[in-house]
């Protein structure tokens, strides 16, 4: 309680508008400004770096459509491609060209005119820059005229708009070191004040050239899960993050809002035996080398059991990195089939001991299973999967580990994950030799590794759709049930919010990994009822 008084005294010295309300009060008479609101978001969504694209703003792993500045491309609802500055997007056939013609009504917010140049400046510097986004497919930005400006690919890349949908444009004129504290754009928003660590507030942008902004005033303070439902109880915010642990709780003059997510959670499954690399690390895992025993795992746990336990039903079964996605392949979905998970187990030599475990070689079926030592649910989750597979005779143990062994350890060790983006590149990065994340399996598989090349030298983005999801599964190989099966994915969890009843929110899009900015993409058509 302490705690919470003292987070929530530093919100009411930076927000006058808390003061209007009573600490113990929520009711209908509390007068609402029309066209304000309040969110309240963890401490971890506070931005480090600022509000500088170059710093992961609007990327990473809170991808969302930045406030303050514009972006090429936006995606829709179904996470297709449509035009916020672009008005045209063309490629060369060979893929290694990129045409976009902008709009030429658009101005910063301090009255400088928004041209190609700016296009072209961003970009050039968020791929020397970015430790956040890979950049190594662009070459070079170069603006032909003030509207038009040419992408060079070192590679072909046909989700280069997915990449344009995140990249917010900053001015040339007017960028410096800290640009990040001090943002000028082009957006929706403008950054009025920010007091770190507390909160942050935006207002309209008087000029933005795209729908009429009815949200006028966005506040966002930072607050961990205790202290955002205090808030909440208090009626000192109108919108809240939460978790499911608060999902049973009855709070006047809020309801609870659940929005899909494709933020899942899954581990790694080491596909090769135990050995070291060159650095002297393990690898592998003589257990989960065998892909009879990858297949029994991932039937052998109910997905919708381990929702229900650990977070109250709020979220949805996951089978690949990729669910609901237009590249998502639906071969991946299977049942618990905890008999034929035993059948595979059987035959591949783990047979059930007098003691109901099973063994091999005189070697006990089994393995540990790493979380992350402060995220609860992901310890929840490894408690939920080691009861699950004790009941086919597997010894899992778990092990709660930081960061900065967690990534070493996985290596050999299967470790529960969160992952999800809007981009097929999640995919990639996870499943092709080459890809960032591959080493946890390690995975590699040609034919699987060719679909995703062509999938990314295809000629248009309708086309690498059915590639992607030929990468998953053609009918004789990939990374499914039936195939390799490399990871194991368990549930996509749903978003939680508290929000005021009489808050109306536009219609959300999935969200991705990360509880956070993803909330407030299109906070400029919220309303009042």
């Amino acid at each position: 309680m302490k705690k919470f008084i003292k987070v929530l005294s530093l919100a009411v010295s930076a927000l006058l508008i808390f003061s209007a309300c009573s600490s113990a009060e929520k009711n209908a008479e509390v007068q609402k400004d029309t066209d304000s609101v309040i969110v309240a978001m963890g401490t971890s969504s506070e931005p480090e770096a600022g509000f500088d694209p170059a710093y992961g703003w609007g990327a990473g792993e809170h991808v969302h459509e930045p406030l303050i500045q514009s972006t090429l491309t936006v995606t829709t609802k179904d996470l297709k491609i449509d035009y916020d500055l672009a008005t045209d997007i063309k490629t060369s056939d060979d893929g290694l060209l990129w045409t976009v013609v902008i709009r030429d009504d658009v101005f910063f917010t301090d009255g400088e005119k928004l041209t190609a140049e700016d296009v072209a400046f961003t970009y050039n510097t968020v791929k020397e820059t970015s430790s956040v986004n890979d950049f190594t497919m662009l070459d070079k930005a170069v603006a032909v005229d003030d509207t038009t400006v040419e992408f060079y690919m070192t590679k072909p890349y046909s989700i280069w708009p997915y990449t344009m949908a995140i990249v917010g444009i900053v001015p040339e004129h007017a960028y410096s070191a800290d640009y990040g504290s001090n943002p000028i754009g082009s957006g929706r928003y403008i950054m009025k004040q920010w007091d770190k660590g507390q909160q942050i507030i935006f207002e309209a942008n008087p000029d933005y050239y795209g729908d009429e902004i009815k949200m006028k005033k966005v506040t966002v303070v930072f607050m961990d899960e205790d202290a955002a439902f205090a808030a909440v109880k208090a009626g000192q915010v109108d919108l809240a993050y939460t978790a499911a642990a608060y999902a049973e709780q009855n709070v006047k003059g809020y309801e609870l809002l659940a929005f899909e997510s494709v933020d899942n959670r899954g581990f790694n499954l080491p596909t090769v035996k135990e050995t070291t690399d060159a650095d002297g690390n393990k690898i592998g895992n003589n257990f989960t080398s065998n892909v009879l025993v990858r297949r029994a795992l991932n039937i052998g746990i109910d997905r919708e059991q381990t929702i229900l336990n650990v977070m109250d039903g709020y979220g949805t079964k996951a089978y690949s990195v990729c669910d609901k996605m237009p590249w998502y392949n639906a071969e991946a979905e299977i049942e618990c089939d905890k008999d034929e998970a035993a059948r595979l187990l059987d035959e591949a030599g783990w047979k059930t001991g007098a003691d109901g475990m099973r063994e091999k070689d005189g070697i006990k079926a089994g393995f540990n299973l790493l979380y992350p030592a402060s995220d609860s649910l992901r310890q929840a989750m490894c408690a939920d999967v080691q009861n699950q597979l004790k009941e086919l005779g597997i010894d899992v143990t778990i092990e709660g580990v930081g960061w900065d062994t967690a990534y070493t350890r996985a290596l050999s060790e299967p470790l529960m994950w969160g992952w999800g983006a809007h981009t097929p590149m999640e995919l990639y990065n996870i499943y092709h030799t080459v890809g960032s994340s591959a080493e946890y399996s390690p995975y590699s598989n040609e034919t699987v590794d060719r679909y995703m090349d062509e999938a990314l030298s295809a000629s248009s983005l309708e086309e690498s759709y059915e590639l992607w999801q030929k990468a998953q599964w053609d009918g004789t190989t990939g990374i499914t049930q039936e195939g390799d099966i490399p990871w194991i994915w368990l549930a996509n969890i749903d978003h939680l919010y508290w929000s005021d009843v009489n808050l109306t929110g536009a219609e959300q899009k999935l969200h991705p990994h990360g509880h956070g900015w993803s909330i407030v993409n299109n906070v400029d058509q919220w309303s009042w009822k």
